[in-house]
Parts: structure tokens; sequence; C-alpha cells
């Protein structure tokens, strides 16, 4: 075998040069790209009896591919989305091997040329506000870990923030004085801040205290060790309180909740206030206008309004026998003129 077509060099060089080095892309593109040929290599090493470390380009073909995303489908049980995800780190890959090795021109194009599969777009589920108010309502905010509950809910609601976003929000980011906001580093590495509700303001620094005087890059929100919450703390945080609540709210059992459930909870919610779509767009980070207008799609309080904006109100003249009877008056008032 020819130590240059093995695929463990192609995939150091992917990872280095092109995704770190040459396109800078962002901490969590990077690990999906990784976890995506880690997954494959694991395949390889399952299936076809090859060790990691010998397994060739030329072993890696279409149709291995394309078993490998069956098995993602059916023996991990991944959605359509998932299978997309991992498909597009393939082909980013495969199409970085072709411009390395000419060679491999043909056989990298027969693996991008793998279509991705539509799939219809996942319901997007949303908290009216009785809901939300039933979460807030669960930390006992008598004692310090209450505190920082009912503040970090508070603040995913006031903000719409993702989980990642929230989890890495910095001391610094925070604004609590004249104009009250949170700046983030969202999708893309795009930066926006979003303004703090006066309530959101007087929680927080009740939660910070004395480290708004401490070092800036110091996170937010912390674990009860007084680590940086991460990620799935807030997911799991998120899950206990939404199992304390639904025991008030039974609607909640129903619902598939998480912090990107909040976010779009938000979003509906400016929208039934009467806030600009183009606002929202911007208060999310969202970089199409198409990915808020779902939001004016599934909200069915707006939907009943619009309905009963043009509902037909009292009788129909037109099933009205003595309308009817009165019409030649009318066209005889109308020849006249």
């Amino acid at each position: 075998m020819i130590e240059s077509h093995l695929f463990g060099p192609f995939v150091r060089r992917f990872l280095l040069e092109e995704v770190i080095a040459d396109r800078n892309l962002t901490i969590n593109t990077q690990r999906s790209y990784r976890d995506s040929i880690r997954l494959l290599l694991r395949f390889m090493v399952d299936h076809h009896a090859t060790e990691p470390t010998r397994v060739a380009v030329e072993h890696v073909t279409a149709a291995v591919v394309r078993a490998f995303l069956a098995h993602l489908e059916k023996q991990r049980g991944n959605s359509v989305a998932t299978r997309n995800q991992r498909l597009a780190a393939i082909h980013s890959l495969f199409r970085f091997v072709g411009r390395q090795v000419p060679e491999f021109v043909e056989h990298s194009a027969q693996i991008c040329a793998i279509p991705l599969r539509r799939a219809a777009p996942p319901a997007m589920a949303y908290l009216d506000k009785p809901e939300i108010d039933a979460l807030l309502a669960v930390p006992d905010r008598r004692g310090p870990q209450g505190q920082r509950d009912y503040a970090l809910l508070l603040f995913l609601y006031n903000t719409g923030a993702r989980a990642t976003e929230t989890a890495e929000l910095a001391v610094g980011a925070v604004a609590l004085d004249t104009a009250p906001s949170a700046r983030f580093l969202g999708k893309g590495r795009k930066t926006r801040t979003c303004p703090l509700w006066p309530h959101t303001v007087k929680v927080l620094r009740q939660l910070l205290g004395a480290r708004l005087e401490g070092p800036q890059d110091e996170r937010v929100f912390r674990n009860v060790r007084g680590e940086p919450l991460t990620r799935f703390g807030i997911h799991d945080l998120l899950a206990r309180t939404v199992a304390k609540a639904a025991q008030t709210t039974p609607a909640l059992r129903a619902k598939r909740i998480s912090p990107h459930t909040i976010r779009h909870s938000t979003a509906v919610h400016l929208l039934r206030s009467g806030v600009d779509i183009n606002t929202i767009r911007a208060w999310l980070g969202h970089v199409s206008l198409e990915t808020t207008n779902r939001y004016a799609e599934v909200d069915l309080e707006m939907k009943a309004k619009a309905l009963a904006a043009c509902a037909i109100i009292g009788n129909n003249h037109r099933d009205d026998p003595s309308a009817r009877r009165k019409a030649p008056d009318l066209m005889t008032f109308l020849a006249s003129l």
C-alpha cells in the first residue's frame, strides 16, 4: 500500500489545515467534522475488519459511505438531519482529498455525488406564557442554586439565547447599567446584542454580586462546584424543571422541551407583542429572514386572530329572501340615475 494513499494523513491534514487553519470554522463545526470521521472509521473497523491506521482512501468507496449512512439511520437511530450532517462532513473531506491528489478526483466525485436526503422540517414547539410562568415558578429562590436556576431560565426567555451561547456568556459581556444588554458570539462567529428587561437586570445583579467587579472573562452561570456550567448542564437543569412544573401544568408533559424550545417561545411571544419580524431576526441572530418567518407560520394565536378579522358577522344578505325581493327596486333606482 502506498503510504500517501493512507486515509489517516488526509484526515489529519483536512482537520488541521482545511478546517482550522484555512477555513477557520467554529469549534462546534470542527467537533462535528471530527465526530463524523470518527464514526466512519469505527464503521470501517466493525464491518470491514480494518484497523483505523490501515484504512486507505481506496477503501472508502461510495458504496461504503452509503452503507455507513444506512447504519446511522437503522442501527444508531439517527434522524435524516443527522445523517445529512455526517454526509456533509464526508463530502467536505473528499473534496479536500480530490484537490490534493488528482488521481482521486473521480473517486471523490463519486462520493460527493451521494445526495443529501430531503426531510420534512421538524415541528417547531414553543411554550405559551402560562407554561413559561410555570417553569419560572419552580426554582426555590431562597437558596443560591435556586437563584442560579431562576436567573438562567429568565435569561433564556428574555434573550432567546442558544444553550451554548448562554453557557459561554462571560461577565464582561453583560451590561447592567445604562442600556442593559447581553452580548453574544453566535453561529458563524457573528456578534449580536440583546436588551435585558429591568427584572432580568435585578436578578443578574443578585446572582453575580461581587463577581461584577472580578475577572471579566469569568462565566456568568456556574454549577454547584463553582465551575462553568456547560450546555449539557443547562439541558439537565431544564429537564428537571420541566418535570416539576408538569405536576401543576400537565400540558408540559405532551411537549418535548429543550433550551431551544424557550428560544422559539421568545420569538413567538415577541411576534405576538407586535415586534417587527426583522427585529426578531436580529434579536435571535438568524442569518436569513426565512428562518424567522417560520414563527409567524406556527403561531396558532396569530392565525386565529387573522381568521377572526375576516370572519363573516351577522346575516348573509345573499341568502336573505327579502334582500332578493328588494333587488329590482335597487336596479330601478340605478337605471334612473
